[in-house]
């Protein structure tokens, strides 16, 4: 029951999060680099042998959670010791302020969406003007510009939370901002990259972690 939980993923689901992957670690794999890893485990080793900075010993999420509550204290003007990781970010932090998250962090944090019930209707609208071209091409083709547009826009300006609490949100920002976290971001913990990574493929491509061994297979 080990390796069954990588070879089921889709493969460019699994190469989408590597280009994630690089971008936080600030790396880039070769076309054919990545051909002879086999498992999990030797996908992390390569990884954390590729980080080419100095090793520290410190923790980047609690480095990012000071990073977040500082960025939080500063746009509400409260005493930061006053947040904790528990605190949930959508009763402390205002619809209308929640953008400015990004600019206080220095970079960008993908936390938020449009509601619900805005993309739905965009992507009912779609799936209507999709059916409703082989009709009137006309009207269908206004209506797949207005649905795409929409969900541009919505995407753009959307001020809902999907992640609840500030600890949640260091958590993402540890793995897909994992360099920007750090106080020193010419430095890394070797020794919490794999656990960097269990996350992330589990967070991503919905696994199970117990079962996000070392030894589970790609192929």
């Amino acid at each position: 029951m080990t390796d069954y939980e990588l070879k089921n993923i889709d493969p460019e689901d699994i190469s989408d999060l590597l280009v994630k992957v690089e971008k936080s670690f600030d790396i880039k794999f070769g076309d054919i680099e990545l051909m002879h890893i086999s498992t999990f485990g030797e996908l992390c080793d390569h990884i954390a042998n590729k980080i080419q900075l100095d090793n520290s010993d410190d923790c980047t999420s609690q480095q990012a959670f000071y990073k977040l509550r500082d960025a939080i204290s500063l746009i509400l003007q409260i005493d930061n010791k006053v947040i904790s990781i528990n605190f949930s970010l959508a009763d402390i932090l205002p619809r209308e302020r929640r953008r400015s998250l990004t600019q206080k962090l220095g970079f960008k944090l993908n936390i938020l969406r449009p509601p619900h019930w805005i993309t739905g209707t965009f992507i009912i609208v779609l799936f209507a003007s999709l059916v409703g071209f082989f009709f009137n091409s006309q009207i269908g083709l206004l209506g797949l510009t207005f649905s795409i547009a929409g969900l541009s826009l919505s995407s753009k300006i959307g001020n809902e939370l999907d992640l609840q609490t500030v600890g949640q949100v260091a958590e993402k920002m540890t793995r897909e901002n994992y360099l920007k976290s750090r106080r020193n971001p010419k430095t890394f913990n070797k020794n919490e990259i794999e656990k960097v990574l269990t996350d992330w493929f589990s967070n991503d491509l919905d696994l199970d972690k117990s079962k996000l061994t070392r030894e589970a297979k790609f192929v």
